[in-house]
C-alpha cells in the first residue's frame, strides 16, 4: 500500500478511533457512577423498593439501556444503570413502580414484582386482565398493590375494558357493574363505564379521591401524563393534592358522573347471574364488580399501652392544627416523612420521628432530603432504630438500642400503612398471597 493510500486511511480512521475512545471512556465513567450508586445503597441500607419494582434476567438482558432511558424517575438520581453490560437496579429506594422499564425492554428480560425476600407484601390474586380468582370480580389500584396514582388510573381503565368483554354485559334487568371506591382507579373506571354506556353504580364510603383525599394538605402528587376516558390526555406532571381533587371534581360535574358518597359496602355474594352487593343503604344485583379500594382504610396500629387515647391519630390532614405542640410521628414511609416535615415547619412545634429500621428505605429521595435538612436545622429530631413502648397523657416512652427515651408529647401520628382487608376479601372468595419478590 502506498504512502498516499495509508495517509488517506488514517484520515478516516483517526476520527473513528477518537469517537470510539470517547464512547468507551463515557461508558466507563457511567459504569463507575452506577457501581458507586449501588454501593451507597447497600452501605446506607437503602435496598428495599417501596412498591412494584423490576427484577432483571441477566441471561436475557442485552445491555441496550432501553430500560434506563424509559424510567421516569431516572432524572436527578440513578434508579437503573448498566454494570458489566447488564441492567441493574442500582437505586432500589428510588423506584416507585412506574413499570415503564419492563414495557421498554426489547428482550422481555424484566419482570415486575412485589415485595422482596426480606419484606413480604400481601396482594390479592389477580390475572393480567385484573380479574380475581372469582370470575366476574375485578381488582384495580392500590388494593392490588398499585399505589402510584398514574398506574392506578391506567389499571382502572384496563380493568373496565376487560369487564366490557364479559358475557352478559348489557343483558337482563341487573346492573352491568358495581364499582366500589372512587379513588384514582375507581374514578377512571367510572368514567370508562360512562363512556361505554354501561349500567353501573359507583359507591364510595368517604369522598372523591379515596386515599388521595386523605393526603396531607399541599402534598405533591402525579408524576407523568395519563389518558383518562372522556377527558383525554391529562398533562399533570407534579401538582398538589388540592389541585388534583379540584380537577376531578370539575370532571365529575362536566361529565355528569354520579357517585354514591357515604355509602359503605358490607357484603358481596355470588349469585347465579353475577353478584349481589349489599351496602349500608341498598342492595344491587350486578353482572360484575370492580374493587378499587385503598389499603389504608384499616390503619396498622402500634399495639402499645396508651394507644387508645384521642391524641393518637393515623393520618395527617392539616399541619396547622399542631402549631405550638410537641408531636411524635411514627413510621418510615413517605406519609410519615411528609407529616413530620410539614408539622416541623409550623411555628412553635417540637417534632420527632421514630422509625424501627436504620434507614428510610421506603421513602422517596426528595422526602429523605427534606428530613435531613429539617434535622440539620434543628426543627426535627430523627430517632432511627427506635420503637414506641408506651404512650401516656403527656409523654411517650421510646426504646432506642440500650436507651429508654421519655419525650414530652401532646400528639402522636402513626403512619405505619394500612392493613389489607383480608377478612373481607376472603369472605368474597378472593385468594390473598404474600409476595416475596414475585409477580
Amino acid at each position: 500500500m502506498s504512502t498516499t493510500m495509508l495517509a488517506d486511511v488514517w484520515i478516516y480512521l483517526l476520527p473513528l478511533l477518537g469517537f470510539w475512545a470517547v464512547y468507551v471512556g463515557s461508558k466507563a465513567r457511567t459504569q463507575k457512577k452506577n457501581i458507586a450508586a449501588l454501593n451507597e445503597a447497600i452501605e446506607t441500607g437503602m435496598t428495599e423498593p417501596a412498591s412494584l419494582h423490576p427484577v432483571i434476567n441477566t441471561n436475557r438482558c442485552l445491555g441496550c439501556g432501553s430500560c434506563v432511558a424509559a424510567c421516569p424517575e431516572q432524572a436527578g438520581h440513578n434508579v437503573l444503570g448498566l454494570i458489566a453490560g447488564k441492567s441493574t437496579l442500582v437505586g432500589p429506594s428510588f423506584c416507585i413502580g412506574h413499570g415503564a422499564c419492563a414495557a421498554a425492554c426489547p428482550q422481555e428480560a424484566i419482570t415486575l414484582v412485589f415485595g422482596t425476600a426480606k419484606r413480604g407484601v400481601d396482594i390479592p390474586q389477580v390475572k393480567p386482565d385484573f380479574e380475581s380468582n372469582v370470575p366476574g370480580l375485578f381488582i384495580a389500584g392500590e388494593l392490588g398493590g398499585m399505589g402510584l396514582i398514574r398506574n392506578a388510573i391506567i389499571q382502572g381503565c384496563q380493568a373496565l375494558e376487560s369487564i366490557c368483554k364479559l358475557d352478559g354485559i348489557g343483558q337482563g334487568d341487573r346492573l352491568d357493574l358495581v364499582i366500589i371506591g372512587a379513588g384514582p382507579a375507581g374514578f377512571a373506571a367510572s368514567l370508562g363505564a360512562l363512556k361505554h354506556k354501561l349500567r353501573f353504580v359507583t359507591v364510595e364510603q368517604d369522598s372523591l379521591g379515596g386515599t388521595v383525599a386523605n393526603f396531607p394538605r399541599g402534598k405533591l402528587v402525579m408524576t407523568a401524563p395519563v389518558e383518562i376516558p372522556l377527558l383525554g390526555k391529562v398533562n399533570f406532571r407534579e401538582t398538589t393534592k388540592e389541585k388534583l381533587l379540584e380537577f376531578w371534581q370539575a370532571a365529575e360535574k362536566k361529565t355528569g358522573l354520579e357517585i354514591n358518597y357515604r355509602e359503605r359496602v358490607e357484603k358481596i355474594e355470588r349469585t347465579a347471574e353475577g353478584f349481589r352487593v349489599k351496602t349500608d343503604c341498598k342492595t344491587y344485583e350486578s353482572r360484575a364488580v370492580l374493587l378499587s379500594l385503598g389499603r389504608r382504610g384499616t390503619p396498622r396500629k402500634l399495639g402499645v399501652a396508651g394507644e387508645e387515647q384521642t391524641k393518637v391519630v393515623y393520618k395527617l390532614i392539616d399541619p396547622q392544627e399542631y402549631r405550638g405542640k410537641k408531636v411524635l410521628v411514627v413510621g418510615g414511609g413517605d406519609s410519615a416523612l411528609e407529616a413530620a416535615t410539614s408539622i416541623a415547619s409550623e411555628p412553635g412545634t417540637r417534632v420527632a420521628i421514630s422509625y424501627r429500621s436504620e434507614a428510610f428505605s421506603r421513602a422517596k429521595q426528595k422526602n429523605r432530603q427534606i428530613v435531613e435538612e429539617a434535622a440539620s436545622a434543628g426543627r426535627l429530631q430523627v430517632l432511627m432504630s427506635s420503637q414506641v413502648k408506651k404512650i401516656t397523657a403527656d409523654q411517650v416512652e421510646i426504646s432506642q438500642g440500650d436507651q429508654t427515651l421519655m419525650l414530652e408529647n401532646d400528639a402522636v401520628i402513626v403512619c405505619a400503612g394500612g392493613i389489607l382487608p383480608t377478612p373481607f376479601l376472603r369472605d368474597c372468595g378472593i385468594l390473598v398471597e404474600t409476595k416475596h419478590g414475585t409477580p
